[in-house]
């Protein structure tokens, strides 16, 4: 079938490049010049492991045509797919407005027949109504329309094999010929169908998210417990995660979440529940102590360092990304500089995006090793392998000082010990 993906970033970029390679033929809307020329000729513009070789090889095969033209795309298309970014506003309500007018880009452009408008952005409960009202009133008379809601469920590092092998697919409409349509496009991806109404489409994803985020804040809770009372938190979680109703997956104590999914649906589940009159208690909690992971962090260095050059491993909000949205780098890094503190950074792939936003203010190296040249201590912000598997004999004897803080509890405290290395990490007693 033809299909019309307005918006090329993750979700829009990995969801047209997977829908190729099932052999539909796939228009990408977007609106800058130069991003549609470097995705035309094999660049996707962001880092996702995959996405290049499967971009060029669907550019190859003729399936990918990248356009600005909503006119061309949507007239052809079976399903069109909204996937644009809906940021958070000042209050943490998510921000439709590129959302409705992109609806109101595709209504007068739809075809002759039965068009499925599908929305695979977050957006909150009652959204694709607000969809389906632009559409209807903007639309050509002849035009067979359904809105249907399709969320996405992708880990950015992981996102080619969730599409390919997804665990479900969630399909929300009222219209039985769209859900029909959906179901065929995704009919060879191996994951559970899971058909609702549009409300609950909706809900899916914010609750999925919002559910992960808590995991990951309770896990920081009780770290903060076992720093004061001498416990340690990774035998504590890997024991508690014995138990098949709770598990161990995302109990992972750090510096927190970031990114573009979780802080944003967090904040926009506990404005949609005001807005409900819903006490929102719970979110609330889960978003402070996602900041008070940051501010624990901070503390330790702040106490404990007597030299002001540290480096820091690790920039994007998680290994195998170069998102650096939300991620605690930053916080991290803005309350260092503000108190004076020289900066060496390296990340495998957020180097450029950090370079946009710290220009001139940061030192930036070609690898960890050169980062940890001279520093008085050492910052690690971003599970990365290769700093999983890096010599530490040779950190050691590069560094001014063998000071550690660990924001991913990636090396074991009796190593360090062994090693001769200061080494703080979260929800264990400090190696001194």
């Amino acid at each position: 079938m033809t299909i019309t993906i307005v918006g090329h970033g993750y979700v829009g970029l990995v969801s047209a490049c997977c829908f190729a390679d099932f052999g539909n033929d796939v228009y990408v809307i977007g609106h800058t010049d130069e991003k549609l020329k470097l995705l035309r000729s094999g660049d996707p513009i962001i880092y996702e492991p995959g996405l290049k070789e499967l971009l060029e090889k669907n550019n190859k095969a003729g399936r990918l045509h990248f356009i600005k033209e909503y006119e061309k795309a949507v007239s052809q298309s079976d399903i069109v797919f909204i996937t644009v970014g809906t940021p958070p506003k000042e209050n943490g309500e998510a921000d439709l407005s590129t959302v409705f007018h992109v609806a109101g880009l595709i209504a007068p452009h739809l075809k002759k027949g039965f068009t499925v408008v599908s929305c695979k952005s977050t957006v909150p409960v009652g959204t694709n109504k607000e969809i389906e009202k632009i559409l209807q009133k903007l639309k050509p008379k002849h035009a067979d329309i359904a809105v249907a809601s399709c969320p996405e469920f992708l880990r950015e590092g992981s996102a080619l094999n969730d599409t390919f092998f997804s665990d479900r697919v969630v399909v929300g409409s009222a219209s039985q010929k769209a859900i029909d349509l959906l179901l065929k496009l995704h009919a060879s991806v191996p994951g559970k169908k899971v058909v609702t109404d549009l409300a609950s489409a909706e809900l899916i994803k914010y609750t999925s998210n919002s559910m992960l985020a808590v995991k990951i804040s309770f896990a920081n809770l009780i770290s903060f417990y076992c720093e004061q009372t001498g416990a340690d938190v990774e035998m504590v979680l890997d024991a508690v995660g014995l138990d098949k109703r709770i598990g161990r997956v995302f109990m992972d104590p750090g510096v927190g979440y970031g990114g573009s999914c979780f802080p944003k649906d967090v904040k926009a589940l506990i404005s949609t529940g005001k807005n409900l009159g819903i006490d929102t208690g719970l979110l609330q909690a889960t978003e402070d102590i996602n900041q008070q992971t940051r501010v624990n962090f901070l503390k330790k260095v702040l106490k404990t360092v007597k030299g002001k050059t540290i480096g820091i491993w690790g920039l994007s909000f998680k290994p195998n990304t170069d998102d650096i949205r939300f991620a605690p780098s930053l916080d991290i890094i803005d309350a260092l500089l503000k108190n004076g503190f020289t900066i060496k950074v390296y990340d495998q792939e957020g180097m450029e995006n950090i370079q946009k936003k710290y220009t001139g203010k940061l030192t930036y190296c070609s690898n960890p090793y050169d980062v940890v040249k001279g520093v008085d201590s050492l910052a690690i912000l971003t599970e990365w392998n290769e700093f999983k598997q890096i010599d530490l004999d040779k950190v050691k004897k590069a560094m001014k000082t063998p000071l550690i803080f660990d924001g991913r509890n990636i090396y074991d405290p009796a190593v360090m010990k062994k090693l001769g290395f200061t080494y703080y990490s979260t929800g264990r007693q400090p190696v001194v």
